[in-house]
């Protein structure tokens, strides 16, 4: 049995080679060979012939990937050829777009934050018409938050207090795929990372922020190890299995009486804290449910 983990070649900083690496030493500690790979290293081919997939140090493909990107393309080559990819590339395309995961989230009926999707519109639209944007906002008080599809350490996250913060907000995004949010001022500064690998919690961590209200550790909120309760455990492998994936940080916000409330689900989130917080090495529990998996 051998293994690839697929890393994207343009972020190859310690951060994200941190679980690659957790990886492949964990692999060797059960005898599986476990290669890093970057993603631009690989040469996804559609021919006549079919679907090929070559890599330039010309290693056979392996018996199991576990993607460590977003690379939905290349994943999708992997499954075709057959291979099977942990976390899947419909998986990571969901977690990828907050508007398709709070889709999903919502078709299994999870408590999620009250969400409306913004309307497409075009790049260079030479009118933009505001009012059903207006209209949209009536569903919230204010403050509500702004959500990107696509963003990472919460960059791509607003809270506009009023309509003119929310009018200028519009104005800069509205070609890219967006949602309105309900405000959870209870969690103001505070989540749970619970981080899932196949039916059960490996660990979870409470971040804080006294000046913020994202808690994302990116913009330097405290992290501190955390017990979830049954309620958040159980929510947590709901989530994740709602967006099929095999593994996941699932982000729990803190809701006004006190009941979880699922703020996002992460295919690629990072592992440093976890192990620092926590002791836990969350490469063991992956390699075990895929091993289970793949060898059943």
């Amino acid at each position: 049995m051998n293994g690839w983990v697929i890393y994207n070649g343009h972020l190859a900083g310690d951060a994200f080679l941190q679980f690659p690496e957790q990886v492949k030493k964990t692999g060797k500690q059960k005898n599986i060979k476990i290669e890093l790979v970057a993603n631009n290293h690989l040469r996804n081919k559609l021919t006549n012939d079919g679907i090929l997939l070559e890599h330039i140090k010309g290693w056979e493909l392996p018996s199991f990937v576990i993607f460590h990107d977003k690379d939905i393309a290349l994943a999708r080559q992997l499954e075709l050829l057959g291979i099977p990819v942990y976390n899947s590339a419909q998986s990571v395309e969901l977690c990828d777009n907050k508007v398709l995961m709070y889709q999903q989230l919502a078709k299994n009926q999870l408590n999620i934050p009250q969400t409306v999707i913004a309307p497409k519109i075009f790049a260079n639209t030479s009118a933009l018409d505001l009012e059903p944007f207006i209209q949209l906002a009536e569903s919230f008080s204010y403050p509500f938050v702004i959500k990107e599809g696509f963003g990472s350490f919460g960059e791509q996250v607003y809270l506009v207090h009023n309509e003119k913060e929310y009018m200028e907000k519009v104005k800069q995004i509205y070609d890219r795929p967006f949602v309105l949010q309900e405000f959870i001022e209870s969690s103001y500064g505070k989540d749970i990372r619970i981080f899932v690998a196949g039916d059960m919690v490996a660990a979870a961590l409470q971040r804080s922020s006294a000046t913020d209200f994202r808690a994302n550790v990116h913009l330097g909120s405290n992290v501190e190890k955390y017990e979830a309760t049954l309620q958040e455990a159980e929510l947590a492998l709901k989530a994740a299995k709602a967006v099929g994936a095999s593994y996941c940080g699932v982000d729990l916000l803190f809701g006004r009486d006190g009941e979880p409330v699922v703020c996002e689900v992460n295919t690629n989130a990072h592992v440093a804290n976890i192990l620092k917080h926590t002791g836990v090495n969350v490469a063991e529990p992956i390699l075990e449910h895929i091993i289970s998996e793949i060898t059943q």
